[in-house]
């Protein structure tokens, strides 16, 4: 009788899996996702009320993100999530991670097509002096009928200085980690604020470098194949490294608080995943973007 009841008790710890009250947040999510594309389309089509519709919806989106990242958080610290609950977790950040992986797989597609294929091809018919006589296959290329020069970003200014610091950074939080594991709050804190302030580095030279593309290089959004793919791959790495740093900076405040143990800490590790993750892309920016 005791070896049944401590083997029910063994089977009903392992098959444990908190499952939370229903909460309004994901329809509260919805719709504030809702009310940002329709002002997004009034906006972009000239009609009153867009920027209502942004500023309410980006409002109703951060209030959600609060509240409900609180839940997540009382119910994390409260002893609620076990080995299913993590595993689950590593799961889904992992899901979310590949999904980045091939949104810029996709731009990083489109800036292999039109530097491989498409700007070669549009030259080879430059024979027929009809069809933008002068255009050669190189690159940087704004591509055909683009009459305005411009000057291509430098790979050995700012951008060599944001790799050294994002790469930097790559160390500082795999350090922050090992002193988590370690236990060693100092630490801990000391290379996760340290992670912090490279990332803001990293924003800030990339701030400079745009000022620096659009008034002395001519260099746009609309300066055809080079610009659009130039700012596209850039911008959204840079938007996810301001995602990133705001994560880390959560984070920092929660082991500021005293949260998690070298044991039981994997929305630290999540937030490491997800930088790593920025350090690898802006890599291969950096190389096929800037260098060759």
């Amino acid at each position: 009788m005791a070896q049944g009841a401590s083997t029910t008790s063994t089977t009903t710890r392992q098959a444990h899996y908190y499952v939370p009250q229903p909460m309004p947040w994901p329809i509260m999510g919805s719709f504030s996702l809702f009310c940002m594309i329709l002002g997004g389309v009034f906006l972009m089509n000239g009609t009153s009320g867009g920027w209502v519709g942004l500023a309410l919806g980006l409002m109703i989106l951060i209030y959600m993100m609060f509240r409900w990242f609180g839940d997540v958080i009382r119910e994390s610290e409260s002893g609620k999530f076990g080995a299913w609950e993590d595993l689950s977790f590593r799961w889904g950040m992992s899901w979310f991670i590949f999904s980045e992986v091939m949104f810029f797989a996709g731009f990083f597609g489109a800036l292999f097509w039109a530097r491989v294929m498409s700007v070669p091809d549009l030259a080879s018919l430059t024979s027929n002096t009809y069809l933008w006589p002068g255009f050669s296959g190189h690159w940087p290329s704004a591509g055909p009928g683009f009459e305005e020069t411009f000057t291509p970003m430098g790979a050995w200014g700012l951008p060599a200085l944001n790799t050294v610091l994002l790469l930097s950074s790559g160390v500082t939080i795999t350090l922050a980690h090992w002193s988590l594991i370690a236990n060693n709050r100092g630490k801990l804190l000391l290379w996760q604020g340290l992670t912090i302030l490279l990332g803001v580095a990293f924003l800030i030279c990339q701030a400079i470098e745009y000022s620096h593309a659009y008034s002395e290089l001519n260099l746009k959004l609309t300066t055809g194949a080079y610009g659009t793919t130039f700012f596209m791959l850039t911008g959204f790495h840079g938007f996810h490294v301001t995602c990133g740093a705001i994560m880390l900076t959560v984070i920092w405040f929660r082991c500021l608080s005293g949260h998690f143990k070298p044991e039981h800490h994997f929305a630290f590790e999540g937030v490491a995943w997800y930088w790593h993750f920025v350090d690898v892309v802006w890599l291969g920016l950096f190389i096929f973007v800037y260098w060759l």
